[in-house]
């Protein structure tokens, strides 16, 4: 077993806390080694707003995640979320000193280090810069700018921003748990990752993840990503209208959800009723499921009206913004019967429920393929992915010496053995040992800035932490 390859993600949510363990295996699928999930206490909609709870929380879903797989976690990939993420639309640009020479990552990097430097509100930072479409010298529509000539480098960026306070609690919380940060991912982006295919991407598809406190959505087109937002209501105000409706505990009203729940109420006939046990000895609690789904229906479509108006916003009913692909419902709020129908009749999208199982191999159980999970799928793939630079580091746990691994590079051999197309294009190369060197050049010019942006913003954020001390 190949120790360098496993990657750890972690999924800080508002109901429940995820820490996975995986890695891949020989064909290219994600395996997944071990998973801990603890109830979140010290989160509300996104934000930490308890260190002390979120921490005994994050050690709680870390120890089960290491008891499930036998290694012990060092560091970590963390989403972000949060009602305090917004992103923003920004054109910037450089004149380059010598135009007749090639424009190369340099150049690209000083252009995001200009918007890197935008004037935000008081107590905001930019956390996550995304190059969109480049224009030299006036000829748009360039996706790849390296290796061409030009003085004027112009390009359109998808910016994200958030609360710095909200980002450096998060990071207090990892690190007072006893491991390290190793990078941050926006959380919709790595539900993305998950459950979307590349062709959608093109196509045009609003993706939708409903957690407990908040709902995500990410929308792509031309494979670009062109808006992101967080809207601050999840599953959690769907239980709590449940509960002041029907007047009973919050734990019945979630039981009532998952169990009897639907989000069309012409599903239930009027005889249709569930007995609640009362409390203490009091006479059981007859409740309609007509009613039932009256209540969920009711906050659903508001939730699901705050979201099209985001992809509104964005400009979906122009023809050339169009999402051929529709929406893509994930996270624990689209196991909600009924809700597709729902979301298809308010919108006029078609739309699916997405399921990370694509990506996992064969042998995953069928809990781990959930849409609850895709977030933390999203993040160990995300992990794995900056792995290639910077290899999370691990400790075998027996009885033979602790060993740790970093920055082992695998054989070319292995290279070989991870994707069928890689064996086709070694076929076609004469020296196969520039094979992983050749690869590495076709890495996307997206992918690199936005690694060395997080790689930076990390270090910031560790900074921060060890001054506070």
């Amino acid at each position: 077993m190949e120790k360098d390859n496993i990657a750890v993600g972690l999924d800080i949510g508002t109901t429940k806390i995820v820490a996975m363990i995986g890695k891949k295996n020989e064909y290219g699928k994600l395996e997944i080694l071990g998973i801990g999930k603890s109830k979140s206490l010290g989160v509300a909609r996104g934000v930490v707003n308890n260190i002390t709870q979120t921490i005994q929380s994050i050690q709680q879903a870390i120890l089960e995640a290491e008891n499930n797989s036998g290694y012990k976690i060092k560091d970590v990939v963390v989403g972000i979320a949060g009602q305090h993420i917004r992103s923003i639309q920004h054109t910037d640009y450089i004149s380059r000193s010598n135009p007749e020479e090639v424009i190369g990552e340099k150049d690209i990097q000083l252009l995001i280090d200009q918007v890197n430097k935008l004037a935000m509100l008081p107590g905001e930072e930019i956390i996550h810069v995304l190059p969109q479409e480049f224009k030299i010298d006036g000829q748009s529509e360039i996706k790849e700018p390296i290796g061409m000539y030009g003085g004027r480098l112009e390009s359109s960026f998808h910016v994200v921003v958030g609360q710095a306070s909200s980002i450096r609690n998060v990071g207090r919380c990892i690190q007072s748990s006893g491991i390290e940060l190793s990078g941050l991912t926006l959380e919709p982006l790595a539900s993305a990752d998950a459950v979307l295919s590349q062709e959608e991407k093109e196509a045009g598809v609003a993706l939708i993840d409903i957690g407990g406190g908040t709902t995500d959505l990410a929308i792509f087109k031309d494979g670009i990503i062109r808006h992101t937002a967080v809207i601050p209501f999840g599953g959690n105000v769907i239980t709590d209208d449940i509960k002041e409706g029907c007047s009973i505990i919050e734990k019945q009203a979630e039981l009532l959800k998952i169990k009897f729940g639907s989000a069309w109420p012409g599903e239930n006939k009027d005889n249709e009723i569930v007995s609640i046990p009362g409390l203490r000895g009091r006479e059981p609690k007859e409740i309609s499921l007509k009613n039932l789904s009256k209540i969920i229906h009711a906050r659903v479509v508001e939730i699901i009206e705050q979201v099209f108006a985001e992809i509104k916003a964005y400009g979906h009913e122009d023809p050339r913004k169009k999402l051929i692909a529709g929406i893509v419902l994930t996270g624990g709020g689209a196991q909600l019967k009924h809700i597709k129908q729902l979301v298809e009749y308010i919108t006029g999208m078609d739309t699916r429920i997405g399921y990370p199982n694509e990506h996992l191999a064969g042998n995953s159980s069928e809990e781990i393929s959930s849409p609850l999970f895709a977030t933390a799928v999203g993040l160990v793939m995300n992990s794995i992915e900056n792995s290639t630079q910077s290899a999370i580091r691990m400790e075998v746990v027996n009885e033979q010496p602790k060993v740790v691994y970093r920055n082992v590079p695998p054989p070319v051999q292995q290279r070989y053995e991870v994707e069928e197309n890689y064996v086709e294009r070694v076929e076609t190369i004469e020296e196969p040992r520039d094979v992983r060197n050749n690869m590495a050049q076709e890495e996307s010019t997206e992918t690199k800035i936005r690694r060395s942006f997080f790689d930076r913003y990390v270090d910031k954020i560790k900074d921060f932490l060890d001054n506070a001390e």
